[in-house]
């Protein structure tokens, strides 16, 4: 079995730009071939990523006997229909997030997969990252006590909007789908299980997507997670695993660095809120024990997504989402988004 796997980008976005940075730094993946809807778009993005062959279409790309594996970056209304045809010439996908336009679409892409043989995964790249790993295991050990609430954050302000497909509502687009979808994936992969509630607010223009928004799970075990979600906002966009004993905090969850990716854990009592000043922090000695962590992947974000699924592909190791967690991602933002409104 051949030891590296050659990949086909398909469109030539931010994100498929990023992806091929990743491969490049790669151990098992080497870019073969992109395909685009212009030739010349194609051929610019094959010179800047020293990509072999570029393709001026869609079809020609999944024609090419040279690619094994493709990676779908195009907008979401359109993950359905070129995930199923990759899969129909005979492709692995690695299918950027979110998943699909909604559950059903990304029934029809995994019962394909399955029919074909062939690996289908969820692009959640922060998955793929050893700080992720390290504080699962942190909380698997009881490092904070018993996990009861997770509070999640992904916000970013954009003042491009005219001709963005984050805020074309004809396009499965928004806040929730682009951002919010990587806390719910985190609360869920915490919490183990799928929650039992679901509820979501946001800030909507009429006629527009989703550009604020706030989502709540309780989970059946009896776990509380909380989230914001924005286009048009700042935050610190930490995320926060609080038990019984202590929280851990994460201030890079969604892309941590190859180098120097850090999270805390935190014993504490939080000062009283009715003291200011020396008062308060003398309530609290020393402000509670702080440990930090460091975690090294000494390789790109995207480059470890690709070894994972080249791992998947050529060796049969499980893959890093399965079918199962994607569903239940898009479970909850189908509902989410029935409940912030019609896009």
């Amino acid at each position: 079995m051949h030891n590296k796997l050659s990949w086909g980008i398909l469109g030539t976005g931010n994100i498929a730009r990023q992806f091929c940075i990743g491969v490049n730094a790669s151990h098992r993946g080497k870019l073969m071939a992109v395909g685009s809807r212009t030739a010349e778009s194609a051929a610019k993005f094959a010179a800047t990523h020293q990509i072999p062959v570029a393709h001026d279409s869609y079809e020609g790309l999944l024609a090419d006997p040279r690619v094994e594996a493709v990676y779908v970056s195009l907008p979401n209304t359109l993950h359905r229909e070129w995930t199923i045809k990759a899969l129909q010439a005979g492709k692995h996908v690695l299918c950027e997030k979110p998943f699909a336009a909604n559950t059903v679409d990304s029934e029809a892409m995994f019962d394909v997969a399955e029919q074909r043989g062939l690996v289908l995964i969820e692009a959640f790249m922060y998955r793929a990252h050893p700080l992720i790993h390290a504080v699962i295991e942190s909380v698997r050990q009881g490092d904070i006590g018993t996990l009861q609430l997770i509070r999640t954050s992904f916000c970013y302000r954009t003042t491009r909007i005219e001709g963005n497909i984050r805020f074309d509502p004809n396009l499965a687009s928004g806040g929730l789908m682009d951002i919010g979808c990587y806390c719910i994936n985190f609360s869920r992969h915490f919490a183990g299980e799928e929650p039992s509630s679901i509820s979501a607010i946001a800030l909507k223009p009429a006629g527009g997507v989703d550009q604020v928004a706030a989502g709540m799970m309780l989970f059946p075990r009896g776990l509380v997670a909380s989230f914001t979600s924005g286009m048009s906002l700042q935050a610190d966009n930490t995320a926060y695993l609080c038990g019984t004993e202590g929280y851990i905090e994460i201030p890079i969850p969604w892309k941590p660095p190859a180098i120097g990716a850090t999270f805390s854990i935190v014993r504490a009592t939080p000062p009283r809120m009715d003291q200011t000043g020396l008062a308060a922090a003398s309530s609290v000695p020393n402000s509670g024990p702080r440990q930090t962590f460091t975690v090294d992947a000494n390789m790109d974000l995207y480059g470890l997504e690709a070894d994972d699924f080249a791992g998947t592909v050529l060796d049969g190791k499980p893959p890093m989402l399965t079918r199962q967690d994607t569903l239940g991602n898009m479970r909850v933002l189908d509902e989410m988004r029935r409940q912030v409104g019609p896009h």
